[in-house]
């Protein structure tokens, strides 16, 4: 089994990057299952069941979200009845949609997991560690595969989180800091692990936003509005296998740029 997972989708120019690159993608590495997180999807924060729909549309089979899960509030008209996007799992209870989802093709289950970190958050958590068991219980007899898109500031939260589910997830894939990393490996029990799996996004940007407005903001400390950039995008993500026994046998970085 092959999964494609995008890192986090920025704006309309990252949308339209993604546009461009599945067909590509899908024609070289041969994806049984494309996951990616849409967290800024729209306008560079937030999600919107139009989005949503466009980005199906184009072949994916999975939306996760993140720490602007309900910044666009229409969201919420879908989380409960589009078992496709799924928000963090550690949210509390009584919060619209679903933490983790199963898709299916071809007689294989995929789970996908989606948790917040706490660490530099502005969100009071649950704790996604507690939040991952109960996730992985629950899909033990659902899924034949199960991946967690870890969405945290933190790179130790990260690792701590993969080595805490090494051997019990197919893959703990880290998103939200939108620069690619370069210590995708399998860990010691047999988990696939990335800190992040980068951007679909503006390449002239601050982690997708105009230069300009980041600039400002940390020389005068004053809050200003980020602008999702312009120009050209790159798309990039990682590929993980499984073999027949279920267990991952690789993950790689991909990427294309303009």
């Amino acid at each position: 089994m092959r999964l494609l997972f995008l890192g986090d989708i920025v704006g309309r120019p990252g949308r339209e990057a993604v546009r461009d690159a599945i067909p590509r993608f899908v024609e070289k590495h041969q994806p049984d299952f494309l996951v990616a997180n849409a967290e800024n999807a729209a306008g560079g924060v937030g999600l919107t069941p139009e989005l949503a729909m466009e980005l199906f549309s184009l072949g994916l089979d999975v939306l996760t979200l993140g720490n602007h899960a309900f910044s666009k509030k229409e969201i919420t008209s879908i989380l409960d009845s589009e078992l496709r996007v799924i928000r963090p799992l550690n949210f509390p209870p009584g919060v619209p949609g679903r933490g983790y989802t199963v898709v299916e093709r071809n007689g294989v289950r995929l789970g996908v997991v989606n948790l917040l970190g706490r660490v530099f958050s502005e969100v009071h958590l649950d704790c996604p560690f507690r939040a991952a068991d109960a996730a992985l219980s629950a899909l033990v007899t659902k899924a034949d595969f199960v991946i967690v898109d870890f969405h945290a500031d933190a790179t130790s939260e990260k690792a701590a989180l993969g080595f805490y589910l090494d051997g019990r997830a197919g893959a703990v894939i880290g998103t939200h800091t939108h620069v690619q990393t370069a210590d995708e490996r399998i860990l010691p029990k047999g988990t696939a692990f990335i800190t992040d799996a980068g951007m679909c996004g503006p390449v002239d940007s601050v982690i997708g936003m105009r230069p300009a407005d980041s600039i400002q903001r940390f020389l005068t400390q004053i809050p200003e509005r980020l602008e999702v950039a312009g120009g050209k995008a790159m798309v990039q993500g990682v590929l993980v296998d499984w073999n027949d026994a279920g267990r991952p046998t690789n993950i790689e970085r991909v990427a294309m740029r303009p």
